[in-house]
């Protein structure tokens, strides 16, 4: 496979800063039917992550995501291979990698493009696995 993950990214990031409320984030995140925003400061730097699964902790509206959002956040340079974005993935039980250049957001790849692989048919099992040839199994 030779998929790079500028292949599948979404390019056209929406993003908000750490001032801005829990309520302004989740407003901006269902209009545009989106499971993550990433949060960044003035010169477009990576500060922090707010997605769906953080909504589902009770906070105000009025919450800065300061206070809520995700500050590890994992990034991905755009010419990585998907195997190796969907391994950082399932490693730390993400949904939603960072593609950054230089610590500058270019993208965002989600569990949901990855998806797009098996079903585009692009992905295709080297090794399939083989019905067991034992015997007397458990009954």
């Amino acid at each position: 496979m030779n998929i790079k993950v500028k292949d599948l990214m979404v390019k056209s990031v929406i993003t908000t800063m750490p001032h801005k409320s829990v309520g302004h984030a989740q407003s901006i995140m269902t209009k545009n039917k989106i499971k993550s925003i990433p949060v960044i400061d003035n010169e477009n730097n990576i500060k922090g992550i707010f997605t769906a699964t953080d909504m589902l902790s009770d906070f105000s509206d009025n919450t800065p995501l300061s206070h809520v959002m995700t500050t590890k956040v994992y990034t991905i340079p755009p010419y990585s291979d998907v195997h190796i974005a969907a391994r950082v993935m399932r490693n730390h039980n993400i949904n939603h990698l960072v593609v950054a250049d230089e610590q500058k957001i270019v993208g965002v790849l989600s569990a949901h493009d990855l998806l797009k692989l098996v079903e585009d048919h692009r992905f295709v099992m080297k090794n399939a696995p083989t019905p067991s040839k034992k015997k007397g199994g458990r009954d």
